[in-house]
């Protein structure tokens, strides 16, 4: 995975917006995420709410539920910080070091192709599923209208094929009782008895 993957990884959709959080932050930028929580804390008014905000508990619960490995970040005193596109930008003008500026850049151009990425899905292909989807749709209906007609049809014969079985009994039974005429062939009758 190359870097911009690695980044693009931690980037995670919370309260409608792309936020990375101060944890992985700080791995990225090789420091512990308490120095990262106190350089932001000295500096707040540079972080305004859509630069940055604070996991409500239920938030970090949801989210912790998508981390893999949860030992890492097990044992949370304090709600993480979620850092906004300009919030991470921000944050290279309090942590000056070269690693904070390459990784920021870094961390930018994450930001840029996900947005770039979204914004240009192509719009033919979105009309193209759609258009198969509709004809997916129309090829079931006419597939459960053929099979309702060919239930209508069947259900039509096999009553036809009833009524004639009927039919032929009744006329069975009449020929049955008829009495035979013509010529007796002696023990006719004691045949026809057993």
């Amino acid at each position: 995975m190359d870097n911009l993957q690695i980044i693009q990884s931690k980037i995670y959709e919370i309260r409608g917006q792309k936020v990375m959080l101060d944890f992985d932050l700080a791995e990225l930028y090789g420091i512990e995420t308490k120095v990262l929580k106190q350089a932001v804390k000295r500096n707040l008014k540079r972080f305004p709410s859509d630069f940055m905000f604070e996991l409500t508990k239920e938030e970090f619960g949801n989210l912790r539920s998508q981390f893999v490995t949860s030992n890492k970040r097990g044992g949370t005193r304090y709600m993480p910080f979620a850092f906004t596109e300009q919030g991470v930008a921000m944050l290279s003008s309090i942590l000056n070091s070269e690693v904070a500026i390459e990784i920021n850049i870094s961390i930018i151009r994450a930001f840029i192709a996900m947005r770039l990425l979204i914004s240009n899905t192509p719009i033919s292909h979105v009309d193209e599923l759609k258009n198969e989807l509709k004809e997916l749709k129309e090829y079931i209906e006419d597939v459960f209208t053929d099979q309702n007609d060919i239930n209508e049809d069947t259900r039509i014969q096999l009553e036809l094929i009833n009524q004639t079985l009927a039919e032929l009994q009744v006329k069975n039974r009449e020929f049955k009782e008829r009495k035979r005429i013509g010529y007796k062939l002696p023990g006719y009758e004691e045949e026809s008895k057993k």
